[in-house]
C-alpha cells in the first residue's frame, strides 16, 4: 500500500560522483631487457617481485638472474622489476596452454587415456598426432615426453609447471603454430591440454632476429610503464648501447638507460672508442655509464634510487657515497679514476680509510642521476595535477585571472612537494628572470611560479581556450660530494 507522496516532489537532490583523478607516473621502475627464451615475444615483459620467482623461471645462470641479484640486493630493498625479451636471434613460433587448475593436473585424468589425439599445424603442414598412451605415466613432465614422441622432430612439448607448451623446432617469419584441434579419432585432448582456441593463454609465432634497439622501441609502444633501463646480455655491443642511448634521449616517454662496461679501456685516459667517452662525447643527460670489474652493475645503481618516494620527507638522495652490495670495488690509481672521471663514468671504488663507494653519481652528459629522476618526477607532477583539476572540476576553470589562479596554485603545489622532499630549496636566482622575478634574486621557497594577466592574451589564443603561458622557476637543492677544509694552527 502506498506510504504518501514522495519527497522529491518538494526536496530532490541529486548525486554527482568526480571522476576519479589520474594517477601519476611510476618513477621507480625498472626494466631489464634479456635473450632468455624464457618470455616470449607475444609476453614481451613480465613483472617479478622477488628473485625467487625469477629463479624458478630463468635459473640462476641467466644474465637476467645475476642483474636482478644485484638490483634486490640493494637497500633499501626495491619491491619489483621488470624483465623483458630481446629476440636477439630468430625465435621459435610457440603456443602456451591455459593454466592448469589443481583438480586438472590430477594424473588420473590422463592415465585413463590410452589413444589420445590432436592436429595441430605446425610451420605451414597440418600434423595428425595419435596413439598418445598415457596409461603409464607417473607425473606431467611425462605426458608431456609421451606428447613430445609423438610430435616427432616437428615441435616440442614440455610441462612448465602450470601449463603445457609446445614450440616449433623452426626459427623465424617461417617457424608457426596453430590452435589444437580434435584429430577425427582416439580420444582428444586439444581441451584437456588447454591449447585449444578458446583456453590458450597465447602463441607467438617466429620472427626473424630483431636489434637491441627494435625491442626497445618496441617495449616502449606498450602501455606497461617502465623507467630505468638496462640489458643483461653477453649479445649486445656497444653500437647497441649507443643507438638505444640516442633513442632514449629523444623518446617522449621518460626513461633513464644504465650502460656497465668491464672494458679496461675505459681506464686509458687517451682512449676516444670505449663505450663512456662516447656516451659523454654526445652529452647524453638520459644515460649514465658504470665501469666494473663485474657485469650488469647498472641494476645496483638502479636499485639504489628507483626506490626514492618522492611523498616523504626529505627522500630525495644522491648516489655519491652509496654502497653497491654484491659488487666488489675496484682498487684503481689516481690516473685511472681521473680518466674514468673525464668521461663521466660512475665506479665503486676502495679508499685508503677502509671504505668503498660509489662515485660520481652523474649521467654521462651534464647532470646527476637523482637530478634526472627527480625534474622527470617533477615535471609528472605538475603536469598531472594540472590535468586533474580541469578533469575533476564538475562545471570548468574559467578563462579569467581567478581561472589561472587556480592553475598556478596546484602547480605551487607540485612545487611545495618538491621542497618538502628536498629535490628544491631556497637559494639565489641565477638564471635569466620573468615576471617578477630577476637574475640575482633570493627564491626564499626554492620556486616561483608566473602568470601574466589574461588581459594581455592574444585574441586568437583566447578564442582557441588557451591558457595564459605559464613560467615556473625552480631552484634545485643540490648535494655535497667534495669538500675543502683549511685548518689554521697557531701555537
Amino acid at each position: 500500500m502506498s506510504l504518501g507522496l514522495p519527497v522529491n516532489r518538494l526536496i530532490n537532490v541529486q548525486v554527482n560522483l568526480s571522476p576519479l583523478a589520474a594517477q601519476f607516473a611510476n618513477f621507480n621502475t625498472l626494466l631489464v631487457m634479456g635473450d632468455s627464451d624464457v618470455i616470449s615475444v607475444a609476453e614481451r615483459i613480465r613483472l617479478y617481485s622477488s628473485l625467487s620467482a625469477i629463479a624458478t623461471d630463468y635459473g640462476t645462470s641467466a644474465p637476467e638472474y645475476a642483474a636482478a641479484s644485484l638490483y634486490f640486493s640493494q637497500s633499501p630493498q626495491p619491491t619489483s622489476i621488470y624483465l623483458g625479451r630481446w629476440a636477439q636471434s630468430a625465435t621459435k613460433a610457440t603456443i602456451l596452454g591455459g593454466v592448469l587448475t589443481t583438480a586438472q593436473q590430477a594424473l588420473s585424468n590422463w592415465t585413463s587415456i590410452a589413444a589420445g589425439s590432436f592436429k595441430m599445424t605446425i610451420d605451414g603442414s597440418l600434423r595428425t598426432i595419435t596413439g598418445l598412451n598415457f596409461s603409464a605415466a607417473t607425473s606431467l613432465p611425462g605426458i608431456a615426453g609421451i606428447i613430445q614422441t609423438g610430435l616427432s622432430t616437428w615441435a616440442t612439448c614440455t610441462w612448465t609447471g602450470s601449463a603445457f607448451r609446445i614450440q616449433s623446432t623452426t626459427t623465424g617469419a617461417s617457424s608457426t603454430l596453430t590452435y589444437a584441434i580434435p584429430a577425427g579419432s582416439g580420444t582428444d585432448i586439444s581441451t584437456q591440454l588447454k591449447l585449444d582456441s578458446v583456453n590458450t593463454a597465447y602463441i607467438a609465432q617466429g620472427m626473424v632476429a630483431e636489434s637491441a634497439l627494435a625491442a626497445v622501441t618496441a617495449m616502449d609502444a606498450l602501455a606497461t610503464s617502465w623507467y630505468g633501463l638496462m640489458f643483461a646480455s653477453v649479445n649486445l655491443v656497444d653500437s647497441d648501447r649507443t643507438a638505444i642511448a640516442a633513442y632514449i634521449e629523444a623518446s617522449s616517454n621518460p626513461h633513464l638507460f644504465g650502460v656497465d662496461s668491464t672494458s679496461t679501456t675505459l681506464l686509458n685516459p687517451s682512449s676516444t672508442t670505449d663505450i663512456a667517452y662516447v656516451l659523454s662525447a654526445a652529452g647524453y643527460k638520459r644515460t649514465f655509464c658504470q665501469y666494473s670489474a663485474i657485469s650488469y652493475v647498472a641494476a645496483s645503481v638502479f636499485g639504489r634510487f628507483l626506490t626514492t618516494d618522492f611523498t616523504q620527507n626529505n627522500s630525495v638522495i644522491t648516489l655519491m657515497y652509496k654502497q653497491e652490495p654484491g659488487v666488489t670495488p675496484e682498487t684503481l690509481t689516481s690516473s685511472q679514476a681521473a680518466a674514468l672521471d673525464a668521461k663521466r663514468c660512475n665506479y665503486f671504488s676502495n679508499y685508503n680509510n677502509g671504505t668503498a663507494i660509489l662515485q660520481n653519481g652523474v649521467m654521462s652528459g651534464s647532470a646527476f642521476i637523482d637530478e634526472m629522476q627527480g625534474i622527470d618526477w617533477l615535471q609528472n607532477n605538475i603536469q598531472t595535477n594540472v590535468w586533474n583539476l580541469l578533469y575533476t572540476t564538475s562545471t570548468k576553470v574559467p578563462q579569467t585571472d581567478a581561472g589561472t589562479h587556480q592553475i598556478v596554485t596546484v602547480i605551487e603545489a607540485s612545487c611545495e612537494a618538491a621542497r618538502n622532499n628536498g629535490l628544491v630549496a631556497a637559494g639565489t636566482w641565477t638564471a635569466g628572470g620573468f615576471g617578477t622575478l630577476n637574475t640575482g634574486d633570493f627564491l626564499p621557497k626554492g620556486y616561483y611560479v608566473y602568470a601574466p594577466p589574461v588581459a594581455s592574451q592574444a585574441s586568437a589564443d583566447r578564442q582557441a581556450r588557451k591558457s595564459v603561458p605559464l613560467q615556473v622557476a625552480v631552484k634545485l637543492a643540490g648535494a655535497v660530494h667534495n669538500v675543502n677544509i683549511t685548518v689554521n694552527v697557531n701555537r
